[in-house]
């Protein structure tokens, strides 16, 4: 009887307050973007409301469920948990049935669940349960290696389906590993990469590769501060261009100007590596290496963007970047969305009053692109709340995860920070445009059962882990 009056004064009651205010929330506005005249009941179960509540009530009844298990469960069972994602994400290639080009679904009884939202719980707990190891250590390489396939497991298998926008979440989980002590310059690093991922379809490769050198010799005058070091450098490199262009004059190649740069880089590589080593210049294997990287980098670009991105995300992320102009295509649901969300105004046209909402405007209106209907019937004043209402959860998430007392839950509160903070900003990026399509659902707010049950019980186990922190210091 102690332990559970115990466990009722730790519960956080005001992450469960903000929680229910945003399913609340989300539930009306899935009311509004499917509202028709001929099924006016919000509890019509026939209607997305309907069996939206159906699942929120569901999701409820998750939440109890997880304060009734003992909070020891979630540690020791973390990776038999893991396990049995990867094999449900494994099943469901082979027997998952295909939604929109993606096999990403179980059909169980007339209802559709999604294992790979269910992974990322699996993938929070699988991290935070070796990561607080006592053995562990964050400089160390092999566990380093060993977070990266922990992460990248599920990952490969859910973008095989394929579904990008849910493997691209698992990326969230370097905030989670940064705030465990993982150094900044490999999160700056992702970064920059992301960047230049970016940088490479908006501009010629030739313009990137001599940005590269000029970035290169920079680093190289800031470790030496010696001239003739980058003099070096420069006649190697233009020796070996030189003799790439000859010979491709000489045979008729017909090589493109930065593949013959971009050869006489790599080319000249080790020879400048000879160089540099015989004049004991420092730190030249790792700025290199840093150059190496980069160029090949650089060159998987075309690779990923035409062989692993479908058409439809590569024409998305063309509109995204202004290589072309798609309004009636695949610019259309941004452009919809955008234009619902400014026709809202300050104050919104009213509850149910929205034209582009009651039109069917813009497609997905009740999953993706859900926030377009707060912004249109509620307005500057609608979606601020909503926003806010975010935020104050990520605040006091951080809150908590902060006063855990075990580095078990801690780790495991980032993780959870982590993968709501990546849903919310993808979602409503890419319903303003200022993020490409693809396919994320706001959490707690959009239609949908599986998202909602996962995201519940991936807040709720944090909440379960908070409610007892101070019992696990005894």
């Amino acid at each position: 009887m102690k332990r559970r009056t115990s466990l009722v004064k730790g519960i956080d009651w005001i992450t469960i307050l903000i929680f229910l205010l945003l399913i609340f929330f989300g539930w009306l506005n899935i009311y509004a973007a499917v509202y028709n005249e001929q099924n006016h009941n919000i509890f019509d179960l026939s209607q997305r409301y309907g069996k939206q509540l159906i699942w929120i009530i569901a999701a409820i009844f998750l939440a109890i469920v997880v304060f009734l298990i003992d909070e020891k469960f979630f540690f020791f069972f973390s990776y038999p948990i893991y396990g049995l994602s990867i094999l449900s994400l494994l099943v469901v290639l082979l027997v998952g049935k295909e939604i929109h080009g993606s096999r990403s679904w179980f059909e169980i009884g007339g209802f559709n669940l999604q294992p790979s939202e269910f992974a990322k719980i699996a993938t929070s707990l699988a991290l935070a349960k070796y990561m607080s190891s006592y053995n562990f250590r964050i400089d160390k390489l092999k566990p380093v290696m060993t977070l990266f396939l922990l992460v990248m497991l599920p990952m490969v298998l859910i973008a095989l389906q394929p579904d990008l926008g849910s493997a691209i979440i698992f990326f969230s989980f370097l905030l989670a590993v940064y705030r465990a002590g993982f150094s900044e310059i490999l999160l700056l690093i992702a970064v920059v990469f992301a960047g230049l991922f970016i940088l490479t379809l908006i501009i010629d490769k030739l313009f990137i590769l001599s940005g590269l050198i000029i970035i290169t010799y920079l680093a190289l005058w800031f470790a030496e501060r010696k001239v003739r070091y980058i003099a070096g450098a420069l006649i190697i490199l233009g020796i070996v261009v030189g003799v790439i262009f000859g010979l491709n004059r000489l045979f008729n190649m017909n090589m493109n100007y930065y593949y013959i740069f971009a050869a006489g880089l790599l080319a000249s590589l080790p020879m400048y590596l000879v160089y540099a080593i015989r004049k004991r210049i420092r730190n030249i294997i790792i700025i290199l290496g840093c150059l190496l990287i980069s160029v090949l980098f650089t060159f998987s670009v075309d690779y990923v963007y035409h062989d692993i991105l479908q058409e439809h995300q590569q024409q998305r992320l063309n509109v995204l970047l202004g290589l072309e102009s798609d309004p009636l295509g695949h610019g259309y649901n941004v452009n919809q969305s955008k234009i619902a969300i400014g026709s809202g105004g300050f104050a919104g046209k009213g509850f149910l009053n929205g034209t582009q909402t009651k039109f069917d405007f813009v497609p997905e209106q009740s999953t993706d692109f859900i926030f377009c209907t707060v912004g249109e019937e509620w307005g500057f004043i609608g979606t601020s709340v909503v926003i806010g209402l975010f935020i104050f959860l990520f605040i006091r998430l951080i809150f908590i995860a902060e006063r855990q007392r075990s580095d078990f839950s801690r780790i495991y509160g980032y993780g959870v920070i982590a993968i709501l903070f990546t849903h919310f900003t993808i979602n409503i990026g890419m319903t303003i445009g200022l993020l490409p399509v693809i396919g994320i659902p706001l959490p707690f707010f959009s239609y949908g059962g599986s998202s909602l049950w996962a995201f519940t019980i991936l807040l709720f186990i944090m909440l379960r882990l908070d409610a007892v922190r101070m019992e696990l210091l005894r």
